[in-house]
């Protein structure tokens, strides 16, 4: 089967979004990539701030209610009919449920031929690069470092630790069928 979806899993500054970036470069075919940032950028102001949209703890934990995950819910849809109409899509996501969310992709990327990506990361070296960043809250790459990965079942693991993100693409893109 040809792949049709790779999919990144990893906490906060593991480096998911450079492995996506140097994807689109090795590949030989054209990739998109989506993160969960996507959407939430995608997302009105009000909703980033709100019980019932996403809220970003002083200590970096992420809550999320009921209208984020409806908008989730659709966007992971909506990503799947992209690839099932001939997208070839690199997905960003944080399993911020472990093993339930990638149930939930699973369910919605059944029938496509998807490569099941963890990013890892030690959580000191992600806690330096998010605040290298400046754009995340401090304290989140550290809570999401092993959480997201729980229950979690790859095809391939890739540790950005001490390694780049174009030779972790390397390691990903000789998967890719």
């Amino acid at each position: 089967m040809t792949t049709n979806v790779i999919l990144l899993n990893g906490g906060s500054s593991s480096g998911k979004s450079g492995i996506a970036r140097c994807l689109q470069a090795v590949l030989p075919d054209p990739w998109l990539a989506l993160s969960v940032d996507t959407m939430v950028d995608a997302m009105p102001a009000s909703m980033r701030a709100s019980e019932s949209g996403i809220e970003i703890a002083p200590d970096g934990a992420v809550n999320v209610g009921p209208e984020f995950m409806a908008l989730d819910a659709a966007w992971t849809e909506g990503v799947a009919a992209m690839a099932r109409a001939g997208a070839r899509i690199v997905i960003d996501d944080v399993f911020l449920g472990g093993a339930g969310s990638q149930e939930r992709w699973r369910k919605a990327l059944a029938g496509l031929d998807v490569l099941w990506v963890g990013v890892r990361c030690e959580s000191a070296v992600a806690a330096g690069r998010e605040i290298a960043r400046g754009d995340r809250t401090r304290g989140m790459a550290a809570l999401q470092a092993e959480v997201v990965h729980q229950g979690v079942t790859y095809d391939l693991e890739v540790d950005t630790t001490r390694t780049e993100s174009l030779d972790c693409a390397r390691v990903i893109a000789a998967r890719v069928g």
